[in-house]
């Protein structure tokens, strides 16, 4: 069995990577658990001061969780080749860099970028900027010697630099390092710190956990009131502020934590026995399925009404009940499933333990119990992927989530880089838009985005046309 991906890994990095795309195709006319919670309808400001969280602020942590956990069998498994940790730390770096620079490129080629209004050149444009895309990120399928892949690549981003400083912007905007893509940038950061970290405490989880207290004490000596110490300094230092920020880092809170939940991962991924189950597994897989499913819903509906008291009981009854079902593991299934749900029970813990802390729990600017909270939630669905993908084998029901995960850069660029220039040019987006921007019928808009998006993703993986860095 070695070797072979995780299922339930890449089924929860494209659930993360297509509600994402959903939650940003959705209309503005829905309910205010359709969006962030903090920024509610009918205007969708900002509000600080709402607290709570919705499935939309589960996306983003899921993926980070997700990225941590791949760490194990990208990073691990090539140290257990003999790599050194030297180089891969070196790589792990300019994998950042070409992050950051994906970050910086699709942003200015988005068509919105590019005019205001709109044009066929700003989409066309846009276009252009996908079909690049790929000789700068692909990994080639074909047996190209080394020499040629690597020219392919350098002649790709090149190109794609001439673009940046000579394509005409919208509203006279020209060139800027600081508009690029958070997202893709805070992804970044965790591609560096989080990879050379994990490496240099790869079979030492106590030294891992030592570093986010550390972490911690930065972050909460953020503050003007701590001006003159050396750990408000520290949070302030940046040598190129547009790529790194030490507020990136929080994102640890996450990211390592999937990490320990990806070395458990593939710890049973690689033992002989993986698929080994007990009499008891497939009763105990019908009920962790209902309470992993069960302990995301309850919580996004406690935290998000303010039920605090009676989304706590329920969660410890819930937690009780998992603990109660897997206690004694008879097969490697059951023992994965044990050891990852009490690793994402401690962690719903310690997020509603947290709750309080810092006014509640909040995604902007988001709070200890956010990170601990949304780590938990996504150890539990990794738990739930495990379960559906791994155990029961439903690999076709799931298909369109692991393809997807498969292919995450993709998929999120394909709605702005080629569902929408495309129904622009076409003329079809604007009456879609009004067709549907009446009640539920904005949720109908986001799901056939997202359709289309999914079948972009899962088209290029299925011919082996995958982005990396």
């Amino acid at each position: 069995m070695k070797g072979q991906r995780s299922g339930a890994l890449d089924a929860l990095r494209g659930y993360a990577i297509l509600t994402m795309v959903l939650s940003g195709a959705v209309a503005s006319t829905l309910p205010a658990w359709m969006y962030h919670a903090q920024t509610p309808p009918p205007d969708h400001a900002f509000n600080p001061t709402v607290y709570g969280i919705t499935w939309v602020d589960l996306v983003f942590p899921f993926f980070l969780f997700a990225m941590g956990a791949a760490m194990p069998f990208s990073l691990g498994r090539r140290v257990e080749k003999g790599e050194s940790r030297l180089k891969l730390s070196f790589d792990s770096l300019l994998r950042g860099i070409q992050l950051a620079f994906f970050a910086v490129f699709i942003q200015h080629m988005y068509s919105f970028s590019l005019a205001n209004p709109e044009n066929y050149s700003a989409w066309a444009t846009t276009l252009a900027a996908f079909v690049l895309l790929f000789p700068m990120f692909m990994r080639m399928p074909w047996q190209w010697k080394p020499w040629i892949h690597h020219a392919v690549k350098l002649l790709a981003f090149l190109v794609a630099i001439v673009m940046l400083l000579y394509v005409p912007y919208a509203n006279g905007r020209h060139f800027d390092l600081h508009y690029s893509n958070i997202i893709i940038l805070v992804l970044a950061n965790m591609a560096v710190f989080g990879s050379v970290i994990y490496l240099y405490t790869m079979h030492r989880l106590l030294t891992r956990i030592a570093v986010l207290p550390c972490v911690m004490a930065i972050l909460l000596s953020s503050s003007d009131a701590f001006a003159g110490s050396w750990q408000k300094a520290l949070f302030d230092f940046t040598p190129f502020d547009w790529l790194y920020q030490f507020r990136f880092l929080k994102y640890l809170f996450i990211v390592l934590p999937g990490t320990y939940a990806g070395e458990m991962l593939y710890k049973w991924l690689s033992s002989t026995n993986n698929y080994q189950s007990g009499k008891k597994d497939k009763r105990n897989a019908l009920v962790l399925l209902v309470l992993t499913f069960s302990l995301v819903g309850i919580n996004l509906y406690g935290l998000f009404t303010r039920k605090l008291e009676l989304n706590f009981i329920a969660s410890v009854v819930l937690l009780l009940l998992g603990f109660m079902v897997i206690r004694k593991p008879e097969s490697a299934f059951s023992l994965l499933w044990k050891r990852l749900f009490f690793l994402g029970g401690s962690l719903v813990l310690w997020g509603l333990f947290f709750e309080a802390f810092e006014g509640g729990i909040r995604k902007d600017s988001s709070t200890f119990s956010y990170y601990f909270l949304t780590s938990g939630l996504a150890c539990m669905a990794l738990i739930f992927f495990s379960v559906l993908c791994d155990f029961f084998g439903r690999k076709k029901i799931t298909a369109f989530l692991t393809l997807s995960g498969q292919n995450p850069m993709i998929a999120y660029v394909s709605a702005d880089m080629v569902v929408y220039p495309l129904a622009k040019m076409a003329g079809v987006l604007s009456v879609f838009f009004v067709w549907c921007a009446d009640g539920w019928w904005g949720l109908f808009q986001g799901i056939v985005i997202t359709a289309l998006v999914t079948l972009i993703t899962i088209f290029f993986s299925k011919k082996q046309l995958y982005w990396r860095t």
